[in-house]
């Protein structure tokens, strides 16, 4: 049964129709398991013209997945990973990093979830002293938790910085296509060009069925990806499927067309409230999130209509958030409703 549009997640979408003729015609015969099979050598003829010619990429099942053994691989068991405090793999993916990773999170409050070479300062320290897990991982959202972008030339200054206190760099890409969309560049230039070591790529919230992947920009940094993929049971045998989904979104750009498409819609959706009356917004957005602060009865009259989610507790913040396949139809008609109730 088809249910109303949501604003709760990118990742309520329905896959794109290219991803599913993809898939489709990827169900044709039978192909060698494991990574052996025609889609995934395209895949990786794909990402390597998108990221650089000597980069590896090993498609995911999940994005937890895919930051985990990304992060596994990056980090031995008495090293640890600088973050911010509003970081995926810190609130939201089950503890698994700490988990199944084993891993210790040193956490850093970053004002709108961007982190600067000061902030990781005040987590990166303490090199040597065999009583503190040593900082050896930054990891970097692009686009972060808040729906906020780092500029290339951020990013050259922060990864530069733990390089120099010899730290690896990680990216969790899961929105990395609505990043580069904002910034109007190609994937390359927030990442490899920039010096990251690994970045997770996110596909599902971009339009895929299910498919995620590790994409390892420096194979000295980030050692060990396929045995650990396997022992973290994220090597499915049929992976035609999932590469399959992932070359969709990388052919003709479509990653791009989508990205632009969920980006525009949560501008449309700013501009539709932005002036309202006992409406806050956090910030302007630069991706497909929209941040506000309205009246708790009228936010809960609305989540009866529409799923969202309650950001911040505390201060009754919320979270809109546009896909690629959301409608200048949707927009109006979401604006509509807030209108209306704010009216009641």
């Amino acid at each position: 049964m088809t249910q109303p549009h949501s604003f709760a997640s990118d990742n309520y979408s329905g896959a794109h129709p290219s991803v599913m003729t993809a898939v489709n015609e990827a169900n044709s015969g039978h192909q060698p398991s494991y990574g052996a099979d025609d889609s995934t050598t395209h895949l990786r003829e794909i990402i390597r013209r998108e990221f650089g010619d000597t980069v590896q990429v090993f498609p995911m099942l999940t994005g937890t997945g895919a930051n985990v053994v990304a992060l596994q691989a990056m980090a031995r068991p008495w090293e640890a990973v600088v973050c911010t405090d509003t970081a995926h793999i810190h609130l939201d993916e089950g503890g698994a990093p700490e988990k199944v990773a084993g891993l210790k999170l040193w956490q850093v409050p970053a004002p709108a979830g961007k982190l600067t070479p000061e902030l990781v300062d005040q987590q990166a320290w303490g090199f040597g002293d065999v009583h503190r897990a040593q900082p050896a991982v930054l990891t970097i959202t692009q686009s972060t938790e808040q729906g906020t972008v780092y500029s290339p030339a951020e990013l050259v200054q922060l990864v530069d910085h733990a390089h120099d206190l010899g730290m690896r760099v990680h990216l969790d890409g899961a929105r990395l296509a609505n990043a580069a969309a904002h910034l109007n560049v190609p994937l390359r230039a927030i990442t490899t060009d920039v010096g990251i070591d690994a970045l997770s790529l996110g596909g599902t919230k971009n339009g895929a069925m299910s498919a995620e992947a590790i994409v390892v920009l420096n194979e000295a940094a980030v050692p060990g990806v396929d045995f650990l993929r396997k022992t973290a049971m994220q090597l499915t045998s049929k992976m035609r499927y999932t590469s399959a989904q992932l070359a969709a979104l990388l052919t003709d750009e479509l990653w791009l067309a989508n990205a632009r498409t969920s980006n525009a819609m949560a501008q449309r959706l700013y501009e539709g409230v932005k002036d309202l009356p006992d409406i806050t917004i956090s910030r302007q957005p630069q991706v497909n999130s929209v941040f506000a602060t309205l009246p708790l009865a009228v936010r809960d009259r609305l989540r009866e209509k529409y799923s969202f989610y309650i950001w911040d507790n505390a201060t009754g913040e919320v979270r809109w958030m546009c896909s690629w396949d959301t409608t200048e139809a949707d927009i109006d008609d979401f604006v509509a409703a807030i209108k209306a109730e704010l009216t009641r």
